[in-house]
C-alpha cells in the first residue's frame, strides 16, 4: 500500500508565502515523476507543476515565476514554494506520484488535498 502526506497548507495574506510538502511512504519500488494539481471552488482540477526524476520542471503558465516545485529523492518526497500568493491561488492543493510498487506495475497515487487561502 502506497499512501502521499501533504503537509503545509493554510491561510496567508495577499502576497504572503506558502511551502507544500508531499512525503509518499508504503510498498514503494520506485518513484516517476511527481507534481501538484489544484481544485478551486467550481472549478476543475488543474495542473500546477510537475518534476522528473531528473529534475526537470513544468509549471502552468500562470504559476511560472511565482511557484517553485522540488524534490528529494532520497526521502521521496515533493515541495512546492509558492510566492506572492494571489487570491485566485485559493484551492484544495493535491500532490501525486507516478509509483510502481514492483517492477512491472505503475501507477499515480494521490494525496488527500491541503487546502490552501489567499486572503485580499
Amino acid at each position: 500500500q502506497v499512501q502521499l502526506v501533504e503537509s503545509g497548507g493554510g491561510l496567508v495574506q495577499a502576497g504572503g508565502s506558502l511551502r507544500l510538502s508531499c512525503a509518499a511512504s508504503g510498498n514503494i519500488y520506485s518513484v516517476g515523476a511527481m507534481g501538484w494539481y489544484r481544485q478551486a471552488p467550481g472549478k476543475q482540477r488543474e495542473l500546477v507543476a510537475t518534476i522528473t526524476v531528473g529534475g526537470t520542471s513544468n509549471y502552468a503558465e500562470s504559476m511560472k515565476g511565482r511557484f517553485t516545485i522540488s524534490r528529494d529523492n532520497a526521502e521521496n518526497t515533493v515541495y512546492l514554494q509558492m510566492n506572492s500568493l494571489k487570491p485566485e491561488d485559493t484551492a484544495i492543493y493535491y500532490c501525486y506520484a507516478a509509483i510502481k510498487t514492483s517492477w512491472y506495475q505503475l501507477r499515480d497515487y494521490w494525496g488527500q488535498g491541503t487546502q490552501v487561502t489567499v486572503s485580499s
